[in-house]
């Protein structure tokens, strides 16, 4: 399996395992509404999977190649996830 396979499937199960948390993170922000002051729950909660997928993303990618990505492999990190956008937006706005 070459690296880009190998990334994109953990790509693949990062995006699956955040999604699962959309609801626990929608409650929590229903929960502390005043204190986190979001005027837009939904958008919020695409910012923090997003944030997730990428960040998840770029550690995978530098445990893969042992080296940190370079700028190509954040390029192709960000085109993996962004493939993702819209089942992500999918999965929050339904």
């Amino acid at each position: 399996m070459s690296h880009d396979e190998q990334l994109e499937m953990l790509i693949e199960q990062t995006i699956q395992g955040a999604a699962a948390t959309i609801p626990a993170h929608l409650e929590e922000i229903e929960q502390n509404k005043e204190l986190l002051k979001v005027n837009d729950p939904k958008e919020f909660v695409y910012g923090l999977i997003m944030g997730m997928g990428l960040g998840m993303a770029s550690a995978l990618m530098t445990t893969i190649t042992n080296q940190m990505p370079t700028t190509e492999d954040q390029i192709k990190i960000r085109d993996m996830i962004y493939k993702k956008i819209p089942h992500i937006r999918e999965q929050i706005f339904k």
